[in-house]
């Protein structure tokens, strides 16, 4: 069985099941997924998810992540991947299952989720938090804008729609704030709209809110975890990046993730090694 390709997002989780062998993938990393030495976390998570949402939404009933999470064991880089995964548990209204994402016998990310149908969840989602107050994207700071060799070190940029709130990118001409705080608009640069699926990279799309410490350099991702609470509506997604604590080379960074109905539909939180120093 071959997914379906739709976008380049399509393309870079795109899944294809061993004959005879449930649950074991093949798949292909490109390098324009690539962020410094390898590839974005979020875009590895959205490959697991999608081994495991093939796995578990067989019957079309449980084939949306409620929860992930992944543990970053090796970079990944450009390349083939095989996807094994593992049905732990089948409930009524939960599966559970583990995925495993290897290159050349090296494991790079282990994964355990469980997964719904979030059209359960259809209608208001209730919180106490509010959506980042934006300014329209037409007067937020494009990615387009950014300079050829941040670009060179982060191929992913050109497939963003990406745009940074302007009180958000003061590290850019070297004046970060150190609120520890990064917010903008969200869309994949081909126009592709987003689904749960796409949810798991946009919670590592952003820039490295250490970048706002005053910290350039990237961060790698050790451990992150995605909670989904509805399917997002067509438009932009608005995506608030945050960090309160950095101890011991490693900082959390949370993550909200708003659609444009104004609904929270995501939420993460990462744990990530601090960027050497320059």
């Amino acid at each position: 069985m071959t997914t379906a390709i739709r976008s380049e997002f399509d393309r870079g989780i795109a899944l294809t099941q061993r004959p005879g062998e449930p649950g074991h993938y093949d798949g292909e990393l490109d390098a324009g997924w690539q962020i410094g030495g390898g590839i974005n976390g979020g875009l590895q998570l959205a490959l697991a998810g999608h081994a495991l949402s093939l796995r578990h939404g067989a019957d079309g009933s449980h084939a949306d992540p409620i929860s992930i999470s992944g543990y970053y064991l090796s970079a990944a880089t450009p390349g083939p991947v095989d996807v094994r995964t593992e049905l732990v548990r089948r409930g009524r209204s939960l599966s559970t299952g583990t995925a495993s994402l290897s290159q050349d016998g090296r494991e790079r990310l282990r994964v355990l989720a469980s997964y719904g149908d979030l059209s359960d969840a259809e209608g208001a989602v209730h919180t106490s938090a509010t959506p980042p107050q934006l300014p329209p994207p037409e007067r937020c700071v494009s990615v387009a804008d950014a300079p050829r060799e941040m670009i060179s070190q982060a191929a992913l940029l050109e497939r963003f729609d990406l745009r940074l709130d302007p009180a958000t990118v003061g590290w850019a001409v070297g004046q970060p704030s150190g609120n520890g705080r990064i917010q903008g608009w969200f869309k994949l640069a081909d126009g592709r709209e987003p689904d749960p699926l796409m949810l798991l990279l946009v919670a590592d799309a952003l820039p490295p809110v250490t970048f706002d410490l005053g910290m350039p350099g990237w961060a790698p991702t050790v451990e992150l975890t995605v909670h989904l609470r509805a399917r997002p509506v067509p438009g932009w997604l608005r995506v608030v990046h945050s960090s309160r604590n950095l101890a011991g080379g490693y900082f959390e960074e949370d993550a909200e993730v708003w659609d444009e109905s104004g609904r929270l539909v995501a939420q993460s939180r990462q744990l990530a090694r601090a960027p050497r120093p320059q």
